[in-house]
């Protein structure tokens, strides 16, 4: 048994190991990413940690989901017995272990989303203003941040004071009532509390998820699929609209040849195509670059390898939304309705997700590489979609994300976004495949009768059956992550009404992005953005 356990706790050691080489490989990455975005003129050290450290929080929390679900189907054999290491103790420690992980990442994003971001970002919007002084500014920055510190102490409070149990005791006295809400936050050692914080960042997810995902998931495979428009072919139609504009700037100069003023209406005319003209010009200048870059031959080696991955993207978007449709039909057709949040513990309409995760957790880790392949595949059409679509204040663009012209502010509405969105990736995964999220690949023991003919008796056998709902406690151990899913379930029944939106947006998002043509080479920059400037672009552009 010692020999066992060690050997248990050696393999427990080299998974912790992988996990933290991937939390250096998510470090090396946000690095690369917010260096590759963010504005060269404008670029600031702490804006920039504050986005790459957001980003790294935004991917480390999503990669606790497979974690998680590995660490409780590690505890347990393939015949429903738990291993021998795997004692009640051991069993707790692990759990809290990964619900402390939880605690600590939720309460980093609550620190990030309400404190953090609001306050870097006030900072510079101050910073703006030549004649504010670092004084000002950090007062400034404070005081609007101190709406975003209101907001999330009242979310701790109403969490923490909302009883998901009543009192036995009907004629209980008023103190009695404060007394039970006490030991009810007491016992719940402020998990509710932070569950209903991060169940209502995770609703403005939801929203960012429905807006920036799913076009993300149609948008991102057929522009690969599509590719760009050709460089030299670009710079010939830019040469054209240049002698056309010049032509009609020179028209309206020669009648003032004579030296009569021009009309109101001509000058306005004339500005409006010295201001085209420069942009043309611009144009030209980044045409003439990217055309002549290397990096341009380099792409248009990848060319076959980008359809490839085209293609791969959308079938795992097919795959994810043909699951997302049925899980939704089903809690349609099955569950107790809205006042139990449309949940349902076992799948009465078989998906395609649901039916293969069991057929890959018999090949380790083939289940768990599933999963986060679709973690990641999410957070990077969320991505993608906030790149395609920019951000909006209602009807108003309040920043475009473009490759080394992207503004500070503009890098930690992204991180925010991006952060928002994985909370509510979790909810995802778990409507894909609820009872995988819950148990893993747990088994259970349960007494079968056998019959034998040749001896004409009964024998009573344990026969290990899938991890569910009616499965006994001390049998099966639930995720730490659907802890936090579900303890309220108005959230549920918001999250499966925006599953609905989610498809629809999807299906609209797909359309769109056939009937659009290809992208132009250099997209934005023909455009009168503060985003974009003057300087030699990058080659990485493209």
């Amino acid at each position: 048994m010692a020999a066992a356990a060690g050997a248990a706790s050696a393999e427990l050691v080299i998974g912790w190991c992988i996990f933290g080489l991937l939390l250096l490989a998510i470090l090396a990455f946000c690095w690369v990413y917010v260096r590759k975005y963010q504005s060269q003129r404008e670029s600031e050290v702490v804006s920039t940690i504050t986005a790459i450290f957001s980003l790294a929080i935004a991917l480390i929390t999503s990669a606790l989901l497979p974690v998680d679900i590995f660490l409780v189907s590690y505890m347990k054999n393939q015949n429903g017995t738990f291993k021998d290491w795997a004692n009640a103790n051991v069993s707790r420690r692990i759990e809290d272990t990964v619900l402390y992980g939880y605690y600590t990442l939720y309460s980093v994003i609550l620190f990030c989303v309400f404190f953090w971001i609001p306050f870097v970002y006030f900072y510079y919007e101050e910073k703006d203003d030549d004649d504010t002084g670092k004084c000002t500014q950090i007062k400034t920055a404070f005081k609007y941040t101190f709406g975003f510190v209101v907001i999330c102490a009242l979310l701790l409070l109403v969490g923490a004071f909302v009883p998901l149990n009543l009192p036995d005791n009907k004629n209980s006295t008023e103190w009695e009532k404060v007394k039970f809400l006490f030991e009810e936050l007491g016992s719940s050692h402020g998990l509710a509390a932070l569950s209903f914080s991060i169940s209502s960042l995770t609703l403005i997810g939801m929203l960012a998820a429905i807006i920036y995902t799913a076009y993300g998931m149609s948008a991102l495979p057929l522009n690969l699929i599509k590719g760009t428009r050709s460089a030299a072919y670009e710079r010939l139609e830019n040469t054209e609209d240049i002698e056309e504009v010049e032509q009609h700037i020179q028209t309206i100069k020669s009648k003032s040849k004579d030296g009569r003023p021009l009309p109101a209406r001509d000058k306005r005319a004339l500005k409006q195509f010295e201001e085209r003209l420069r942009t043309l010009r611009k144009r030209e200048r980044h045409l003439e670059f990217i055309e002549n870059s290397w990096w341009t031959k380099f792409c248009g080696a990848l060319r076959p390898l980008k359809i490839i991955w085209g293609i791969f993207f959308i079938l795992v978007a097919l795959l994810f939304i043909i699951s997302l449709f049925l899980s939704n039909l089903d809690k349609a057709l099955h569950s107790a309705g809205i006042d139990s949040g449309f949940i349902i513990f076992g799948a009465n309409l078989s998906n395609p997700l649901n039916m293969l995760l069991p057929l890959l957790q018999t090949v380790f880790p083939l289940d768990y590489i599933l999963i986060t392949i679709i973690i990641m595949y999410f957070i990077f059409t969320s991505m993608a979609g906030i790149r395609n679509i920019g951000i909006w204040f209602f009807w108003i663009r309040l920043y475009k994300i473009r490759r080394g012209r992207t503004r500070p502010q503009a890098l930690l509405f992204l991180c925010m976004i991006l952060l928002l969105i994985v909370l509510h990736t979790s909810y995802m995964i778990y409507s894909l495949a609820p009872q995988y999220v819950m148990y893993g690949s747990q088994n259970y023991l349960i007494e079968s009768n056998i019959t034998y003919d040749a001896h004409k008796g009964n024998s009573t056998l344990p026969v290990p059956k899938r991890c569910d709902a009616d499965a006994p406690e001390d049998q099966c151990t639930v995720t730490r992550t659907y802890l936090f899913l579900h303890k309220f379930w108005f959230f549920s029944a918001a999250y499966y009404f925006g599953n609905w939106a989610f498809l629809g947006v999807f299906v609209i998002g797909l359309i769109v992005s056939c009937c659009k043509g290809k992208k132009s080479v250099i997209e934005g920059v023909d455009e009168d953005d503060s985003d974009l400037s003057d300087e030699e672009p990058s080659v990485y552009s493209v």
